[in-house]
């Protein structure tokens, strides 16, 4: 009977995470593009360093995070951005 309750209380607790996930996931989906970008780049940097030996895109994307942090002037405004991808599809 006590196993029981105590995988009882485990499955519980586990169904309480999932939910909580799938909330956090529905507000950051009702964000706008540029915020969930932003999320998105905050959760990656988050994670254990060991994922760039093993994915050479996220080794290189923390390498620019790195070099646009040294040197703010090398990147552009999302306005920028947004108006050479307009100009690019003429």
């Amino acid at each position: 009977m006590f196993r029981w309750r105590t995988c009882s209380a485990n499955t519980n607790r586990v169904n309480s995470v999932m939910a909580t996930i799938a909330e956090v996931e529905k507000l950051a989906f009702d964000l706008p593009e540029s915020d969930r970008a932003v999320l998105a780049a905050h959760l990656l940097r988050s994670l254990p360093t060991v994922l760039d030996a093993e994915d050479e895109g996220i080794a290189e994307a923390l390498r620019r995070d790195a070099e646009l942090d040294a040197n703010p002037g090398l990147g552009i405004t999302l306005e920028q951005l947004d108006q050479q991808i307009r100009t690019d599809r003429r």
